[in-house]
């Protein structure tokens, strides 16, 4: 999710993960990662701080676990500045903190009205995730 503008912040540029199958399995693609993001000037990464959730199978959690560090690796390779957000401290900033998982959506919805791939409900909710962290890091 890449943010630009002075004043009011637009989601100008985004990706869905980039995935590539692997057997039964997909994994995150670092390589195209890196052409998405190698192709902008990044001038700062805020990536969500996570942690394996309680009741998460052994093999989700793995994947989970991998493709967050494939981010970090690939924003360090690229050499951008990368701060990691924990998600109470940007849920807080959004007002979200409390709020059921579709509040954050709804809270971008708010903020780009004009913004249409948020109507769909799950990419709309990872995209909505995505900018409100970015949102996060500006605001600093």
């Amino acid at each position: 999710m890449l943010l630009a503008g002075d004043r009011d912040l637009v989601p100008v540029e985004w990706i869905r993960a980039p995935l590539v199958r692997l057997g039964k399995s997909s994994r995150l693609d670092s390589a195209a990662l890196a052409r998405f993001l190698g192709h902008h000037d990044v001038q700062h990464a805020y990536i969500e701080q996570v942690h394996s959730m309680p009741r998460q199978g052994v093999a989700s959690s793995f994947g989970f676990g991998h493709a967050a560090g494939v981010v970090e690796g690939v924003v360090a390779a690229l050499m951008i500045p990368t701060t990691l957000v924990t998600p109470q401290a940007w849920k807080k900033r959004a007002g979200l903190i409390g709020a059921d998982k579709d509040a954050a959506r709804s809270r971008a919805v708010q903020l780009w009205p004009a913004w249409g791939a948020l109507g769909k409900k799950a990419e709309g909710q990872a995209l909505a995730d995505a900018a409100l962290i970015a949102r996060f890091g500006t605001a600093h």
